[in-house]
């Protein structure tokens, strides 16, 4: 599921500026799969690095601030992952800022892939309570049907909304 969301955010969330060409993230998600953490904060690192300069969001410039989102949101999830939790939650805090800046028609899917993201990741180290917080707070964010692919969202019983004809 981390591969799908690496190729739609790619596409998604880069919007007319032609960004930075090196990407981290399937390294990284890779890394992550196999168990080394330390790695994928690392390359998680890097494609912030990437992103976060002022040619690719800043408060004057939204270009990729999905792309950053994400970015803050899997460097999240690895910190997490690793029993990090307070730098998890200092990059899921910077992940929110670059939310903030994402341009309309990408935020709804960059939230749900951020908030799911931190959300599974708080899961899968035990914290169910702080999982379904993030998966809450999430929703009220206004994140899409990639949130509810959460298992905070499956254990207390929400789907997505039926899409509107």
């Amino acid at each position: 599921m981390a591969s799908a969301a690496c190729a739609l955010l790619s596409a998604a969330c880069a919007g007319p500026s032609p960004g930075p060409t090196t990407s981290y993230q399937a390294a990284a998600i890779e890394a992550s799969q196999g168990g080394d953490q330390e790695k994928a904060i690392s390359l998680a690192q890097k494609e912030v690095a990437q992103f976060s300069t002022p040619e690719q969001c800043s408060p004057t410039t939204n270009y990729n601030c999905g792309t950053l989102a994400l970015a803050y949101g899997s460097l999240a999830e690895y910190q997490i992952l690793l029993g990090d939790k307070t730098a998890g939650e200092n990059s899921f805090s910077r992940a929110k800022e670059a939310l903030g800046r994402t341009a309309p028609a990408n935020k709804a899917s960059a939230t749900g892939m951020v908030y799911r993201d931190v959300s599974e990741a708080f899961w899968r180290v035990g914290d169910r309570a702080r999982a379904v917080a993030v998966f809450k707070e999430g929703r009220a964010a206004g994140g899409d049907s990639w949130l509810f692919m959460s298992s905070a969202a499956a254990a207390i019983g929400q789907r997505p909304a039926a899409a509107s004809p």
